[in-house]
């Protein structure tokens, strides 16, 4: 296999990860029109409603009993990195703060001392399908940043930046560059406690789409860092002589360039890069802390507080029918994208 490609591995709903990463999960779901409710217009008999992660005529409810997504629940000690390709996701937390973000749009979350927030995929097409994508990435906070003050951060995707390299025969890549940096292009600013914060980290998320018969390099970078390329939609690739199908992934050295060749079809792909924090992780669920006394006292933090509690009407909070992107802060700030009534 040789020395630049590490392992290769299958990829499903949940997709393995390498410190600082803890989880990635890729949701493609082609769900039917929307209801009144913002849920589908379809039965949902047959599912296990509340706990729904099996695809069943293209698509999963998740926690979700009306509406699809991820009703309130908590997180403490982490990031979370959801990107968005297709559909919307509406934000709610118990800091009060809100937001809409659809289509290349980026929400960084610093769970940090503890918060609670649901996810949930409102069906805003009530006369066509509303086909929903998105990456949720964790992100570890290193053991001086788990206890911060909770924070996010959106990224709009009229400012994330999507460097286009053609080859030799014209043939596109788009590299959308959502931490890290590539071909010169930085992406935005991290949130300020995150481990991706500090460069010497070298944190790198980007979606990469390579045009049908394309060519493209990854170029190489320091050593020792984890490095894993997704390839979750496509034909075939060719990476350096180690052919690869749809729905692998690959771990990789972080120090060497490979080459990609692409087959007759587009292909997508993710990669998550970053130098590893090497501390002790001591996870349950939603909580990711260093040691099990950690977690026991995070436990008892939930229940004494709530992390803040949840003052929304419902735990599935949906923000109505309107197809604008907004994101409402903790202090009260509110961001609305330029094409945001487009």
């Amino acid at each position: 296999m040789g020395d630049a490609i590490q392992q290769i591995f299958p990829l499903g709903l949940h997709w393995p990860t390498a410190d600082p990463f803890l989880f990635c999960a890729h949701h493609r779901d082609l769900y039917p029109k929307g209801n009144s409710a913002f849920g589908p217009d379809a039965p949902l008999s047959g599912r296990q409603i509340g706990s729904d992660f099996t695809l069943k005529d293209g698509w999963r409810m998740y926690h979700g009993d009306r509406v699809p997504g991820f009703p309130s629940h908590p997180h403490r000690g982490f990031e979370t990195i959801t990107a968005v390709q297709e559909g919307f996701v509406d934000h709610a937390d118990s800091m009060r703060a809100a937001g809409r973000y659809s289509a290349g749009d980026t929400q960084w979350m610093t769970a940090g001392s503890g918060v609670q927030h649901a996810e949930m995929f409102p069906l805003l097409n009530r006369d066509s399908n509303n086909t929903t994508e998105l990456f949720q990435i964790w992100l570890n906070l290193p053991r001086k940043s788990k206890m911060v003050e909770p924070f996010f951060k959106m990224f709009w995707r009229e400012t994330t930046p999507t460097v286009d390299v053609p080859d030799s025969h014209g043939r596109v890549t788009a590299v959308r560059i959502i931490a890290g940096q590539y071909n010169g292009v930085a992406a935005l600013t991290p949130p300020p406690n995150s481990w991706a914060a500090d460069a010497n980290n070298h944190v790198s998320v980007w979606t990469i789409k390579v045009a049908a018969h394309g060519q493209w390099q990854l170029p190489a970078h320091v050593p020792g860092l984890s490095r894993t390329l997704y390839f979750y939609r496509g034909e075939s690739l060719q990476l350096n002589s180690q052919r690869l199908s749809a729905s692998q992934g690959v771990a990789l050295a972080s120090d060497s360039v490979i080459s990609v060749k692409n087959g007759a079809a587009d292909a997508y792909l993710l990669l998550l890069e970053g130098r590893p924090i090497a501390e002790p992780v001591a996870q349950h669920g939603p909580f990711v802390m260093n040691s099990q006394e950690e977690l026991h006292a995070t436990f008892n933090d939930y229940r004494r507080t709530q992390f803040g509690g949840w003052s929304w009407p419902a735990q599935d909070q949906v923000h109505g029918g309107d197809k604008i992107r907004f994101a409402r802060h903790a202090d009260g700030r509110e961001e609305f994208p330029d094409s945001a009534h487009s």
